[in-house]
């Protein structure tokens, strides 16, 4: 699934971070396979809580729903690929696994991975119903931040640092950025099922953009704040580097709420961009081709962020 790289570059930046810090490896790497188990929980169990909300509306006609092409959401369950039930079940397992790696974590590092836990476990609950009322980005913003940050490093480091804090903010703005440009091209849709997101609070698509604008510079004045705060030196500067892809997707998302039906144009650095030609003969492209933009921009700034990480307190 094409966000569960958010969760594991959001990781490596912490880790990296805390690794330089003398922080424990095996135990990095263990709290990962939670993150990760606890992020599919959470996605699985919202596509069934939405799948329960969609066909409870009166007229809901199978048929004409997988004839949008860009709302792909729940489309395995609406095609019956998946039962309902097996897909709540799906959802227990991968919940109980993060729960597992949880409690050994828990004998291993002592009562603050508790508190870490409790966080992501009532955010992943809690979304599904929270999500639905203008509050996605909120959680999304703690989960990435503060919650998988700073648990991460307590894990690896045994100690609490507002430090992990401060490093969370501009992967967490780049991480929101890739929610907000889902719910903006869902903006009709979203609408339409009684969904209530911050973007469809403006009385356009192409209003709900202002946001996207202020999300990218709080991304980018965070990297400035984490050398006022002597946490990181000058070498996050590279991370700026990314600007021209934060460009092109807002254009990008522009261009959509005009022409919902277009798609942006093949460019270089748009890579990687799996099942492209087959997109186009399916006619997601419009959508999916904008939702790696937004992807492939967190992964070339996380990793940039790593780098300049490396280069200032690694070497």
């Amino acid at each position: 699934m094409f966000a569960l790289p958010m969760t594991i570059l959001s990781w490596l930046v912490i880790f990296t971070f805390s690794y330089l810090d003398s922080g424990n490896l095996f135990l990095g790497l263990i709290s990962l396979a939670g993150l990760c188990f606890a992020h599919l929980g959470a996605n699985v169990l919202d596509d069934y809580f939405d799948y329960q909300s969609l066909i409870k509306q009166v007229g809901f006609n199978k048929s004409e729903y997988l004839k949008n092409s860009q709302k792909t959401k729940c489309r395995y369950l609406v095609a019956g690929i998946i039962k309902p039930m097996e897909l709540l079940l799906l959802g227990g397992v991968y919940l109980l696994l993060a729960l597992a790696i949880g409690v050994f974590l828990y004998f291993k590092c002592g009562a603050g991975v508790v508190y870490f836990a409790f966080i992501g476990g009532a955010i992943a609950l809690l979304y599904p119903f929270l999500s639905r009322i203008r509050l996605s980005e909120v959680l999304v913003a703690a989960a990435y931040g503060p919650a998988l940050f700073g648990g991460v490093f307590y894990v690896m480091t045994g100690t609490y640092e507002a430090e992990a804090f401060w490093l969370s903010l501009p992967t967490m703005f780049m991480t929101v950025v890739l929610l907000y440009a889902h719910t903006v091209m869902d903006y009709n849709y979203d609408k339409y099922e009684g969904k209530k997101t911050l973007a469809n609070t403006f009385s356009t698509m192409e209003k709900s953009l202002v946001v996207l604008k202020y999300l990218f510079i709080a991304a980018y004045l965070s990297l400035l704040l984490l050398c006022v705060l002597d946490i990181l030196d000058w070498q996050v500067f590279i991370v700026f580097l990314t600007i021209p892809l934060a460009v092109d997707l807002y254009k990008s998302l522009k261009d959509f709420s005009s022409a919902p039906e277009s798609v942006p144009a093949k460019k270089w650095y748009h890579f990687p961009m799996e099942y492209r030609e087959k997109l186009e003969k399916s006619g997601d492209a419009c959508f999916m081709v904008r939702i790696y933009q937004a992807r492939n921009l967190m992964i070339y700034f996380s990793l940039l962020f790593v780098i300049s990480i490396i280069f200032s307190i690694g070497l």
